[in-house]
C-alpha cells in the first residue's frame, strides 16, 4: 500500500472500539487484513490455545498490517488461568442421574456414574458442606453434602452426561491458588517477549493476583483484570484500582453467578471502571449465533448496543472471529450496530448519565474543559500531547463528543491507548515548543481526516513540553485553507521508535 492509498484509510467514525480474538478461522494474513478493515481496532491472541510459534507468526501479521495502514494497533495475549478440570472416565464419559450422589476425589484411577478425581488437591481444603461445584459451564450442579481430607460427597441437584476434564466452577469459596499457573507464566514471559500491548489475567480474585503478574511484566504492556469470579466483584474497587483495565468476562461469571445477576453487575463494573478513566471491556457471546450463521440475533444486536450505549471502551469478539464460519462479517456486524447507536440523537445523554466529576487537579480539570469546549462550539477534534497516555485517559473519561487524537513520541503508548473511548493514538516525533506543537496538531489533525480548513481543533499539553505529568495548556485553533493547500505528507513526522 503507497503513502497515498495509507492516508485515504480515515478514522471509523465511531468511538467504542472493537476488539477480535484470532484463532483457526482467523490466522491467516488475508482474513487479518480484513477484520482491520471491518473494523476491529485490537487483536486478542487467546494463550489457553495454539502454540507460541503460531502467535509469533499473528504478532508479525499485526506489526506488517501497522505499517500498511500506517495505525497503531493493540495486541492483548488473554493467559488461561487457573482452570480447575475433573480427571478422566473408564468410557470417557458417564452419566449422573438427577438426584444421584456423585463424590469427587483424590483417587486417580478413572471415574464412572458414582465418583471421578479431582486433580486439585487445594479445593479439598477451600470446600465446605452446603457450598456447590458447577462442572461444564454449570450444565451439571452438585451440593457438598460432606466434606473429607480426599473427597466431596455431593448430592447432583442437576445431572447429565459428564465426560473427560470438564471444567470445574466453585462459586460459593475462594480458591486458595494464584491466578498465574506454571504454563501462564511461559506465556506471559512469551508475550513479554514479542511486546504484547496487553496482557488479560484470568480467573482474578484478589489484588494480589494483578500485583504477581505486574511484577512479572516490569513495565511492559498494560495489564487488564478479567472479572469472571464472585470474589473478584466483591473487591471490585481494589481490583480496578491495581489493574491497567478491565474485562467483564461474562462467560465463567455468568456460570458462577445466576443469569439475571449478570447484566446490573455488569453496568456496575462499566460504571465503576469509567469513574478511573481506565478502559472497560465487554466480552464473551455477544455475537454468539455469528459462528454458524451471517446474521446475529435481535437480542444479541441489543446487547451490543446497550454496552455502547453504556459508555464502554470496547465490545469483543471470541469464538465469533476465531472459529465460527463468519469472522468478518461480525466484525462489520459489531462496527454497524456501535455507529448506529453513536449516531443515536440520544447517544451523548446515555453515555454521560454517569456522572464523573474531574478530580481536582489542572490536568483533569483540563480535560473537562475539553468535552464543555466540544459541546459549545463546531469542535473537530481534541489533540492530546502526552508521553505515557495518563491525558488521553483523563479527556477519554469525560467522553467529550469529538475523536480525541491523541499524540505521542512512543508507539508502545499509541498501541495501549488504542482500547480507549474515542482514542485515535498516533506515533509521532515529540515537539518542543507552543509553536511546533500548534503546526503540528493541524498538521495531524489534516493528514488523519479529522479536519479541514476553517475548522477547529483544541490542543491539550503540558509545558514545560518533553516532562511527564505536566498537563497544564489547553488551546483552541483554527486550521486555514492555505494550510490545507500547502500541506504534504512525507512521513518525516512518524516517530522512529521501532
Amino acid at each position: 500500500m503507497t503513502k497515498a492509498e495509507t492516508l485515504k484509510f480515515k478514522p471509523r467514525g465511531r468511538k467504542v472500539k472493537i476488539l477480535a480474538t484470532i484463532g483457526p478461522a482467523s490466522s491467516d494474513p488475508d482474513v487479518m487484513r480484513e477484520l482491520f478493515r471491518a473494523g476491529a481496532d485490537a487483536f486478542r491472541f487467546n494463550m489457553s490455545h495454539g502454540e507460541h510459534a503460531q502467535h509469533a507468526e499473528n504478532f508479525k501479521t499485526v506489526r506488517a498490517l501497522e505499517k500498511e495502514f500506517g495505525r497503531p494497533i493493540a495486541i492483548l495475549c488473554d493467559l488461561q488461568g487457573p482452570k480447575l478440570r475433573v480427571g478422566t472416565f473408564k468410557d470417557g464419559k458417564a452419566t449422573i442421574a438427577h438426584g444421584a450422589s456423585f463424590t469427587l476425589d483424590r483417587n486417580e484411577a478413572p471415574g464412572d456414574a458414582t465418583r471421578v478425581c479431582l486433580p486439585h488437591p487445594e479445593l479439598f481444603e477451600a470446600l465446605s458442606e452446603g457450598q456447590r461445584l458447577l462442572i461444564n459451564d454449570g450444565k451439571i450442579r452438585l451440593r457438598v453434602k460432606e466434606m473429607t481430607a480426599d473427597a466431596a460427597h455431593c448430592v447432583a441437584e442437576v445431572g447429565g452426561v459428564i465426560s473427560d476434564r470438564k471444567g470445574v466452577n466453585v462459586p460459593d469459596a475462594e480458591v486458595p491458588i494464584p491466578a498465574l499457573t506454571p504454563k501462564d507464566k511461559k506465556d506471559l514471559a512469551f508475550a513479554m517477549e514479542q511486546g504484547a500491548d496487553w496482557i488479560g489475567l484470568s480467573f482474578v480474585q484478589r489484588p494480589a493476583d494483578i500485583a504477581e503478574a505486574k511484577e512479572l511484566m516490569a513495565g511492559r504492556g498494560f495489564l487488564c483484570a478479567k472479572i469472571e469470579k464472585p470474589q473478584a466483584v466483591q473487591r471490585i474497587n481494589e481490583i480496578i484500582a491495581a489493574a491497567d483495565g478491565i474485562m467483564v468476562a461474562r462467560g465463567d461469571l455468568g456460570v458462577e453467578l445466576n443469569p439475571e445477576e449478570v447484566p446490573p453487575l455488569q453496568k456496575k463494573i462499566v460504571n465503576a471502571t469509567r469513574l478511573t478513566g481506565k478502559p472497560v471491556i465487554v466480552a464473551t457471546q455477544m455475537l454468539e449465533s455469528m459462528i454458524e450463521s451471517p446474521t446475529p440475533t435481535r437480542a444479541e444486536v441489543s446487547d451490543v448496543a446497550n454496552a455502547v450505549y453504556d459508555g464502554a471502551d470496547a465490545v469483543m469478539l471470541s469464538a465469533e472471529t476465531a472459529a465460527g464460519d463468519w469472522p468478518e462479517e461480525a466484525v462489520m456486524m459489531m462496527n454497524s450496530i456501535a455507529r448506529q447507536v453513536e449516531r443515536d440523537e440520544d447517544y451523548k445523554q446515555r453515555v454521560r448519565m454517569l456522572d464523573t466529576p474531574p478530580d481536582a487537579t489542572t490536568a483533569d480539570a483540563l480535560a473537562h474543559a475539553c468535552m464543555t469546549i466540544g459541546d459549545t462550539i463546531d469542535l473537530k477534534a481534541v489533540c492530546v500531547f502526552t508521553s505515557t497516555g495518563s491525558t488521553a485517559r483523563r479527556v477519554a473519561r469525560e467522553r467529550p463528543n469529538v475523536p480525541v487524537m491523541v499524540l505521542t513520541p512512543s508507539i508502545s503508548v499509541a498501541r495501549r491507548v488504542t482500547l480507549l473511548w474515542g482514542a485515535h493514538p498516533v506515533a509521532t516525533k515529540d515537539i518542543g515548543s507552543f509553536e511546533e506543537m500548534i503546526a503540528k496538531g493541524k498538521r495531524m489533525a489534516l493528514r488523519h481526516g479529522f479536519a479541514e480548513g476553517g475548522e477547529n481543533i483544541a490542543m491539550l499539553a503540558g509545558v514545560p513540553f518533553g516532562k511527564s505529568g505536566a498537563t497544564n495548556l489547553l488551546h483552541v485553533v483554527s486550521l486555514t485553507g492555505d494550510e490545507l493547500d500547502s500541506y504534504v505528507d512525507d512521513g518525516s513526522e512518524d516517530s522512529q521508535e521501532a
